[in-house]
């Protein structure tokens, strides 16, 4: 991601812009990220991603029931040490 200061950002808003066409733009301000620009494009799939994610907390009792009896293959076992 291409990343720029505030202060550059406003000194060639018309070039970034172009960039953000491409792909987002980090824009920092004291050396921390403030916004990302990014195309119209990108941001509506970004939105439509997010509402088709589901909480945990919504799923339903089927579902929660399935995820407990679940079983992961042998071949991930070490998937585990990431949950201690």
């Amino acid at each position: 991601m291409v990343q720029t200061t505030a202060l550059e950002f406003q000194r060639k808003f018309g070039e970034f812009q172009h960039q953000a066409q491409r792909e987002p733009v980090e824009i920092t301000r004291h050396g921390r990220r403030e916004f990302v620009l990014m195309s119209a494009e990108q941001y509506d799939w970004l939105t439509a991603a997010a509402k088709r994610t589901h909480r945990t907390a919504d799923a339903t009792s089927v579902v929660v029931d399935a995820v407990a009896r679940a079983e992961m293959g042998s071949e991930h076992a070490e998937l585990d040490q990431l949950m201690k």
